[in-house]
């Protein structure tokens, strides 16, 4: 048991630059409404649902966060910060990070007791802070959800989901990154493997702008008439 929770500390370290010890993210209402919700789904799967509810309404007193105890959540879910609700026909797979104030919501309630009427979400998915992820749909493996993006659509495995209603971005799912990113944004590299920010970075700049304008100048030229480009070249 303490191998497991220190590997899940150990995975929470790996996706928060924060905390300076596992000591510390024992302290995050994450860690502990994850915690309690566990033993709320083990009550909820023995049919005690009056205790499973005042255990899920204690852990949302104490840690802001609201996950219905049917709600079935893998390995090494992070959920940084916290005001986040998880409806109870909600799926979350392994490696998840879910960002301050989301909604895992659902729609349709006539569907009934047991009709799925929140989300899957599969493995190694960041949902970003304010994002409301509705309905009985899947978001596939590494998807990113940006923040504040209102997802009602099935997300491909890879894609990156933006705005309202969320849209995907124009990268390739294959093409993504597959390791953790932080915030679920990547950042490109305009000066080298490094990205120094000095001299280097400059100069390489500035050539780049120089044969931007080289080119622009041939491109007038070439579309000149005759005669303009003539008299262009008096005047120089």
């Amino acid at each position: 048991m303490f191998d497991r929770l220190k590997a899940y500390l150990d995975s929470v370290r790996a996706r928060d630059p924060a905390p300076r010890s596992r000591w510390e993210i024992l302290l995050y209402p994450g860690v502990w409404a994850l915690f309690f919700h566990r033993i709320a789904h083990w009550l909820f799967e023995a049919k005690l649902f009056f205790l499973a509810r005042l255990v899920n309404h204690f852990s949302r007193f104490l840690t802001a966060i609201d996950i219905h105890p049917g709600a079935t959540i893998g390995r090494n879910f992070f959920i940084d910060h916290g005001f986040t609700v998880i409806g109870e026909t909600a799926e979350i797979g392994d490696n998840v990070t879910i960002y301050q104030c989301v909604t895992l919501g659902g729609t349709n309630p006539t569907n009934g007791k047991g009709g799925k009427r929140h989300p899957t979400i599969r493995d190694n998915v960041i949902i970003g802070s304010g994002a409301q992820i509705i309905g009985p749909i899947t978001v596939g493996e590494r998807a990113r959800v940006g923040a504040n993006a209102v997802v009602t659509d099935d997300v491909p495995e890879g894609a990156t989901m933006i705005g309202l209603k969320a849209r995907s971005t124009l990268v390739p799912a294959e093409e993504w990154v597959r390791e953790f990113i932080p915030y679920g944004t990547p950042c490109d590299d305009p000066c080298g493997e490094n990205g120094a920010l000095g001299r280097d970075c400059v100069e390489k700049l500035e050539s780049e702008i120089a044969g931007l304008k080289a080119e622009i100048e041939a491109l007038k030229r070439a579309t000149m008439p005759a005669e303009l480009a003539k008299r262009s070249g008096t005047d120089d």
